[in-house]
């Protein structure tokens, strides 16, 4: 037994089976193990952690909790005891839990390496800097190594970036931390680069950055190696911090010298060329120009070497390298900015493009490097750029056989760049109907034979020729908005299902389906191309509005719920993975980074998309629950809703949207723009101000629907109930203010690029007329709050107001169905035309519906007890013809004329599911399709009919749940 050298614990192996069931997810079976375990050794502590965590994972949150915390004060000290209560506490997300149990581990065993490790980890993860600081010198002196210092040097600086008082940061953290580096350079025991770069970091936070650039110049640099050309690229940072103009062009010069395709250098050296000429810096006289070497201070300097390097690819016999020909571009757009004659010492861009063209035509990259330089040619040049093109792409060809089939990729990719150049060159939108018909023919015709040349790849790769098809949809979309001719958008979806059959991974292709059928208002085939396109990590945050924007107007509650929870998963695990991320970066030395980990985190917690999906992920659950599973107050509470707090950033929130996720080659004056991203932000703020005003008046209503009881026993002395009161003309008020802003944000009648951001639901909201009923609503709660306090003798003119408030929304009610009713598919004239705004108005009435019954209980809880005093009266009295108060009767009259909408609701709804149900789509086609085409035509119309039959289903389910609640609303 000896000879073994070591003898496994036993309590491992007690412990393994419990382990093995936890990774593979038998959670159940984790707990009985561990039960039996308990039985034999009840002193087994890890035991009972593993089966708190099968307990947390089962959902039994509190019995784990319990459980844990029975283990937790006994202040365990062995590892797997430690190491259990850690995994559980994180899956619990209370990482302040940690730090109590390795406090008190490091309290009992002192001197151990580990724990105080393990213990400062924990306070990373909830940013306890201070304490950092102290446990990081602590371990220094039980195990004097380098990166347990530099963790409390790099604790002190984070002190510094986090503090609100910013001269504390630079007269006590920073100083401190710098004085703590320059010990160990005296002492000469700086051993990473991790440790240099630190160093650095500090300086540059303290703005001694001439400081920095000595030790990046100096024998410390040399340890800045893990980086190709690292050092030159601090200095070139700390050059334009410093606004050394001179050494920041002479480093990028003598950089290009080296690699003469660095883009990020030529726009270095450019951009210190012109501050140079601004200051009209000259050399001095005797000596060096600076440190870095010769310095081009002059236009024709600088002409002279971008040619030499031209010159230098030209006589290569290998491949030639890009950059120098895209600089000699970006030289004569600078120089044509400042209105520089020597443009001309360069060439005409025309020619120049060409030129570039025969050389890297064959290139996927060739259509992005010109695209962004087509502004340098003058409107008359472009037919004639183009045909330039179309006989280099194919050169002795004549004019009319320009146009034949590629023999190899290299032709197909000249070929497809020069039909991407034209349509950025706007000449593609300038063709009428029938010249863009023409020109889906030829795109088509070009995919398909392109489609030969990738037989033999792999499905994961795509098709060569997949660009085509991209642009031929592009086309279809640009008739489908020009005609408002619905047959374009049906062959649109046709094509892009049949591209995805041959390139099942083209991310393009679904993100274009994705965006059209959420215009159609077809939801259902939604959610399976988003999942397909596998979006990972902080695309949740990017691009997860395609998803969420459309989710809930399309009718279709469950997909919705679900494409909220997609990214709602991401934004509340991002506080715990970012921790982790800061974590690995102290125990790598990647002390730079942990900065950009905390911005991150900070970014993601201050997103607008987490704000919206938060607050309609609770309002949906609203929408569907309150009422119908449990009530208001109950549904609030269970969220934790509270009226009297906004837990919005609304002054630090942030648009994190991709609004350029889309392939596109429109032209410059049909691209997205500033104005257009602000006005995008500044829709979807006040939508989002309208919904959690919303959210907040809905738990204030199920707060005074829970308090009405009391109140009506003890009116007079509830002091709250002014406050009450206050706080809801304070909401009425902020939301009565931001649907005028919305009123007056639509009147600009702003229209976003197709391919840019969607519009927000303000137009469809304010145009059906569900906001203003809502608001009604709300006001007819605050009305009736005060007649609670009144009472009925003295309330006559309110009760007018009540009743009229109550006609009036049976009215406004009616309005929005109106505008809900017609047909959302209809076949006319061998055309199928969807109607999506109908189906958005339905959700709009659904919801309205659900707030206005909302507002009808809160009425009977408060009418009740008045009625039951009437009641009393009359007995004693004996008095049967005793007329009811206008407010009761107007009560009984609004529950009978919302049952009477309600049945009418539901018939239309049933007429358009017997509608869309007997459309015969199996005999509709479309002229000039093939039969391919057609199946795949046929295919995206069977989507949209089953999705509208869907969302048809799932409002009439939930007003059907609503008309139940109704008939139980008496007084």
């Amino acid at each position: 037994m000896a000879a073994r050298g070591h003898v496994q614990d036993p309590n491992d192996r007690r412990l393994r089976p419990i382990y093995d069931y936890l990774d593979n997810g038998n959670n159940k079976m984790a707990i009985q193990q561990a039960d039996k375990l308990l039985k034999k050794h009840k002193d087994l502590h890890c035991a009972k952690v593993l089966k708190a965590i099968g307990l947390q994972r089962t959902g039994k949150q509190d019995e784990a909790f319990t459980l844990a915390q029975e283990v937790a004060t006994l202040e365990p000290t062995d590892d797997n005891s430690l190491q259990a209560l850690t995994i559980l506490y994180r899956e619990m997300h209370r990482p302040e839990l940690v730090i109590t149990l390795y406090e008190a581990a490091v309290k009992k065993v002192p001197l151990s390496e580990e724990y105080h490790s393990h213990l400062f980890m924990a306070y990373a993860r909830v940013g306890e800097y201070k304490k950092m600081q102290q446990v990081g010198m602590a371990l220094y002196k039980i195990v004097p190594k380098n990166p347990y210092y530099f963790w409390s040097v790099m604790s002190l600086v984070m002190q510094a970036i986090s503090a609100q008082d910013e001269k504390l940061a630079q007269t006590m953290f920073l100083p401190l931390a710098e004085r703590m580096v320059e010990k160990m350079v005296k002492e000469e025991k700086i051993e990473a680069e991790a440790e240099v770069q630190l160093y650095i970091m500090i300086l540059e936070c303290l703005g001694k950055l001439m400081e920095a650039l000595d030790v990046i110049r100096g024998p410390l640099g040399d340890k800045l190696n893990s980086e190709l050309q690292s050092r030159e690229r601090k200095c070139m940072r700390l050059y334009k911090r410093l606004q050394h103009w001179p050494e920041r062009n002479a480093l990028a010069h003598k950089l290009l010298l080296k690699n003469p395709d660095d883009w990020q250098f030529y726009l270095v050296y450019f951009d210190s060329l012109f501050k140079l000429m601004d200051q009209s810096w000259s050399p001095p006289e005797e000596g060096e120009h600076c440190v870095e070497g010769p310095v081009h201070h002059s236009v024709s300097e600088v002409v002279s070497f971008v040619e030499d390097r031209i010159k230098e690819e030209d006589n290569k016999e290998s491949h030639p390298l890009r950059g120098p020909y895209l600089a000699r571009l970006e030289l004569i757009h600078r120089l044509r900015e400042r209105g520089c004659p020597e443009e001309s010492q360069l060439g005409d861009p025309s020619e120049l493009m060409v030129q570039f063209f025969r050389k890297f035509g064959d290139k996927p990259c060739c259509i992005t490097d010109l695209k962004i330089y087509l502004h340098l040619l003058s409107p008359d040049q472009h037919v004639q750029l183009i045909n330039q093109l179309e006989e280099a792409a194919a050169p002795g060809r004549e004019q009319e056989d320009r146009s034949a089939f590629p023999k190899d990729t290299k032709a197909l990719q000249r070929h497809l760049c020069v039909c991407q150049l034209s349509r950025a060159l706007g000449l593609q939108h300038a063709l009428d109907v029938d010249g863009k018909l023409q020109l889906v023919a030829e795109l088509k015709a070009h995919y398909h034979h392109g489609l030969q040349f990738g037989e033999t790849s792999v499905k994961t790769e795509l098709q060569f020729s997949d660009m085509y098809c991209l642009m031929a949809a592009h086309v279809y979309i640009d008739l489908w908005k020009e005609t408002g001719d619905e047959t374009m958008v049906w062959r649109c979806l046709g094509l892009l299902h049949q591209g995805l059959s041959h390139s099942p991974f083209n991310a393009q292709f679904k993100l274009l389906l994705l965006l059209l059928y959420c215009h159609l208002g077809a939801f259902q085939p939604v959610m399976d191309l988003f999942s397909s396109l596998d979006a990972k990590h902080i695309q949740h945050d990017t691009i997860g509005y395609l998803l969420t924007r459309f989710a809930e107007s399309c009718g279709q509650f469950a997909a919705a719920s679900q494409s909220c929870n997609f990214s709602l998963r991401f934004f509340h695990s991002n506080q715990k993975d970012t921790s982790e991320y800061v974590i690995q970066a102290y125990k790598y030395g990647a002390f730079e980074k942990i900065p950009d980990f905390i911005a991150l985190r900070s970014r993601l917690n201050q997103s607008l998309h987490f704000a919206q999906v938060r607050t309609e992920r609770m309002l949906m659950d609203l929408f569907l629950e309150a009422d119908i599973v449990l009530s208001l107050e109950e549904s609030v509470k269970a969220m934790g809703l509270c009226p009297y707090e906004d837990d919005i950033p609304w002054d630090t929130i942030r648009d994190n949207r991709d609004l350029t996720v889309f392939t596109s080659w429109d032209p410059n004056e049909r691209k997205l723009t500033e104005e257009h991203r602000r006005l995008s932000l500044e829709e979807e703020l006040v939508w989002l101000r309208i919904r959690s005003l919303t959210l907040r008046l809905l738990a204030f209503l199920a707060h005074l629907g829970h308090t009405t009881s009391q109140q009506n026993s003890e009116m007079t002395s509830d002091n709250g109930l002014g406050e009450k009161t206050s706080m809801l003309d304070s909401l009425l008020y902020d939301l009565d203010q931001y649907l005028q802003i919305a009123a007056l944000i639509l009147e600009k009648h702003t229209q976003y690029p197709f391919l840019g951001p969607p519009a927000s639901r303000l137009a469809s909201a304010l145009s059906s007329g569900s906001y203003q009923c809502q608001y009604a609503a709300f006001q007819l709660a605050y009305h009736l709050q005060k007649l609670e306090t009144l009472g009925l003798e003295e309330s006559s003119e309110l009760q007018a107001k009540i009743c009229n408030g109550f006609k009036s929304l049976v009215v406004q009610l009616q309005e929005i169905l109106n505008k809900c009713k017609g047909d959302l598919l209809e076949m006319k004239d061998n055309r199928l035309k969807p109607q999506p705004s109908l189906l958005e108005n339905l959700v709009f009435f659904v919801e309205t519906v659900c707030i206005v019954l909302w507002m009808a209980s809160y009425s009977a809880k408060v009418l009740q007890p008045f009625k039951a005093s009437l009641q009393k009266k009359k007995k004693k009295k004996k008095d049967n013809n005793m007329a009811l108060p206008a407010a009761l009767c107007g009560f009984q009259e609004l529950t009978g004329s919302l049952q009477d909408l309600l049945t009418q609701a539901l018939a239309h709804l049933k007429e358009q599911e017997i509608c869309i149900t007997s459309l015969k789509l199996a005999s509709f086609t479309l002229t000039g399709n093939t039969q391919d085409e057609q199946s795949f035509t046929k295919g995206a119309m069977d989507r949209v009919q089953s999705s509208y039959s869907r969302s048809l289903q799932e409002v009439g389910d939930l007003l059907k749940k609503r008309a139940e609640t109704l008939k139980n609303l008496k007084i």
